[in-house]
């Protein structure tokens, strides 16, 4: 279905990967506790925003550059690998650290806080570099439009995402006592998700 295989695969790891405790977990959290859930509603939209940038970079970019070598493509494919294996295995490894969600923040306009979860996003390497190493895998190299394909794939995380992080958004202002009881629950979910980019990334590498 345009140009996108392993579609079960793929929701199923967007869901995980967005249950994941990471950067943008914390950063809404954050302002949902210190200035209450209209802030992090916005932050949570400005964040989606820079993955839907993200995406667009992903599908003009690399939809290019698999159209035009199959050597690039191999190239991508295998730097792709790496890097979820990478990212795999230094969930599996790393140490859960606690952190400090609920540091004053002065008050802020709409915009601004939009506007500060879309650079907190845009400006993340790491986000880049995942976008550009998760989608791809998904790609059918046979499609008659990759750009679709990249869209159709950004979409459907985006979409999943954005429900994560407006109930997150939602539930820890409304909770904000017990945020830090969480820590446990989302160091199990790391580890099911190193364990699962991990093997997503032996897949990518070894199998067609």
């Amino acid at each position: 279905m345009l140009g996108v295989h392993h579609l079960g695969l793929f929701v199923a790891s967007s869901i995980l990967l967005n249950l994941t405790p990471g950067q943008d977990t914390l950063y809404i959290v954050g302002r949902s506790v210190a200035q209450g859930r209209r802030a992090g509603i916005f932050s949570a939209l400005g964040i989606q925003a820079g993955c839907a940038l993200h995406t667009l970079a992903a599908a003009l970019g690399l939809s290019a550059v698999l159209a035009a070598s199959a050597n690039a493509y191999l190239a991508v494919k295998f730097a792709g690998a790496a890097y979820l294996a990478y990212i795999g295995l230094q969930m599996l490894l790393q140490r859960s650290q606690q952190r400090n969600l609920t540091d004053a923040i002065a008050p802020e306009s709409d915009w601004r806080l939009f506007r500060a979860g879309f650079f907190t996003n845009v400006f993340n390497p790491k986000v880049a570099l995942f976008y550009l190493a998760f989608l791809p895998q998904f790609v059918d190299p046979l499609a008659p439009s990759k750009i679709a394909a990249f869209l159709v794939l950004g979409c459907i995380f985006i979409g999943t995402n954005t429900v994560w992080c407006l109930a997150l958004a939602w539930g820890s202002a409304s909770v904000a006592p017990r945020a830090r009881t969480s820590m446990a629950t989302g160091h199990l979910i790391k580890r099911v998700t190193g364990a699962l980019f991990l093997g997503l990334g032996i897949k990518l590498a070894f199998v067609k």
